[in-house]
């Protein structure tokens, strides 16, 4: 990295903290200084406009996510030029867990970009110039697609939005919504296996296994 890419980084950083801690509303350049302890008007130096600074939040977020499922190794890039190898039983249970180990991080150690991803997205419904950002999500749907190919799902195209919106419809569940009140502790066991058990059975409901 780049002193200056290290720099943007440590400043988006710090303002994923402050959507995470107080909405969109807390989201300001001499606050983001301050957050990261650097002197008034570094992240103006930075991103000089508001809709710049949210870009780069966005794009700090897509650039950790990215990091996670390429820990879990689950795939990031594009598809491969020849099919790849069909996925048996065995395999959807094993991708399965491995959503779940991506989910449960989202819900426990990687909570704050969890939260300050979705404000993003609501912020986007307002301001039309900022749906770009919704394009940071495609390229999961195309890995999705490709995995329900794999797996002999009859509409692959379809089904593999319809399971991006379905899982990320349970992290948003577990995060703000009611399923937070009785699902297991995020960031334990019991929570990574109860999040497998459902990624398991929409992945064997999507593909017929």
């Amino acid at each position: 990295m780049t002193a200056r890419t290290n720099r943007i980084a440590l400043l988006t950083d710090a303002a994923i903290e402050l959507i995470a801690d107080g909405g969109m509303r807390a989201l300001t350049h001499r606050a983001v200084d301050g957050r990261a302890g650097m002197p008034p008007g570094t992240t103006s130096a930075y991103l000089r406009t508001r809709q710049s600074l949210i870009e780069a939040v966005v794009g700090r977020l897509a650039e950790r996510d990215r990091a996670d499922l390429a820990e879990y190794e689950l795939p990031t890039g594009p598809p491969p030029p020849t099919p790849a190898p069909r996925l048996d039983g065995n395999d959807l249970d094993g991708l399965a867990a491995g959503v779940a180990e991506v989910l449960d991080r989202w819900l426990s150690t990687g909570r704050s970009r969890t939260l300050a991803r979705y404000a993003c997205l609501l912020e986007a419904v307002h301001r039309p110039e900022l749906r770009g950002i919704l394009q940071h999500g495609t390229g999961l749907r195309v890995q999705a697609r490709d995995l329900l190919t794999r797996a002999g799902a009859t509409d692959p195209d379809r089904q593999g939005d319809q399971f991006v919106a379905f899982v990320d419809g349970l992290l948003f569940d577990r995060l703000v919504g009611a399923g937070a009140l009785s699902a297991p502790q995020p960031g334990s066991a019991a929570s990574r296996a109860d999040l497998s058990a459902a990624v398991r059975t929409l992945l064997r409901a999507l593909t017929g296994s």
